[in-house]
């Protein structure tokens, strides 16, 4: 598999040594992680007692090769734009930053993978799935 989008959980469950996630992160070329979901983990970091020790966990895994961040743009905006319009018309909101995350994902053509399953609710979201 070329390349997949993670979400902030998968960083997470990775971090936890879960063994399905590891097993599909080792699988791919390249791990791309949001710039909002460096955001959310570093607000993470924040409440907890070992911030500095996060940042640093955080730091080694962006400095990795097979690592990407995307950042948001203009058509980053008219993605999300679109799926926003899209779950209100429908009256299934879920997270703004969840959004703007599959936002991304639409923009890099890249498959998602996360735990979240309000994700099912955006229409034509690649979703990767752990088996």
């Amino acid at each position: 598999m070329k390349g997949i989008l993670i979400d902030t959980n998968i960083y997470s469950y990775a971090l936890k040594g879960d063994a399905s996630v590891v097993s599909v992160l080792q699988r791919v070329n390249e791990i791309g992680l949001c710039i909002i979901s460096i955001g959310e983990l570093l607000s993470g970091f924040k409440g907890g007692k070992k911030e500095k020790y996060n940042k640093n966990l955080l730091a080694e895994f962006l400095n990795s090769p097979r690592v990407h961040i995307y950042v948001i743009d203009e058509d980053t905006a008219e993605f999300y734009a679109e799926i926003l319009a899209n779950l209100k018309s429908k009256g299934a909101p879920i997270p703004t930053n969840d959004i703007w995350i599959a936002a991304v994902a639409f923009q890099q053509g890249l498959a998602l993978f996360t735990r979240d399953h309000h994700f099912k609710k955006i229409p034509g979201l690649i979703l990767l799935s752990e088996t």
